[in-house]
């Protein structure tokens, strides 16, 4: 059984997050910088099985995909050329940084813990990664 991998990707820095073999659970794994993403996720998928990576794809409110998505599919684009054994699918993360902050809060973090960014990448690589698993959870099984 592999992990599933999530990724929460930034200009300058990604989180990423992977659940337990199992797939019941995600938990943060690093931050990285983004220009070495690929090598990290690479020299992880050596050591591990991971059977698809999730993507945080930003959209506005309206829907409409975000500005950071011509810094994102390029990389996406990347990953699926580099990587065509393992599914790359994009999932809405819409206020992961907001549920990220929130979360730091409501667990205690002191405010200079806060304002360290890549926690807060860390952390909405794996709300993306649970909110993926959740919707797996809530789809109705197809035979």
């Amino acid at each position: 059984m592999g992990r599933i991998m999530g990724i929460d990707y930034g200009r300058k820095r990604t989180g990423v997050a992977v659940t337990d073999p199992l797939k019941i659970i995600a938990g943060n794994l690093a931050t990285v910088p983004s220009h070495t993403l690929l090598q990290f996720i690479k020299d992880y998928i050596a050591r591990e099985d991971v059977e698809c990576i999730v993507v945080g794809q930003p959209t506005q409110l309206n829907g409409e995909p975000s500005e950071s998505m011509r810094y994102i599919m390029p990389f996406v684009n990347r990953l699926r050329k580099e990587l065509p054994e393992v599914p790359v699918v994009m999932y809405d993360e819409r206020f992961t940084s907001a549920i990220a902050h929130q979360a730091m809060i409501d667990g205690g973090m002191k405010k200079s813990d806060r304002r360290d960014k890549s926690k807060v990448d860390a952390i909405a690589a794996t709300i993306i990664l649970n909110d993926y698993l959740q919707s797996k959870l809530n789809q109705p099984e197809t035979t």
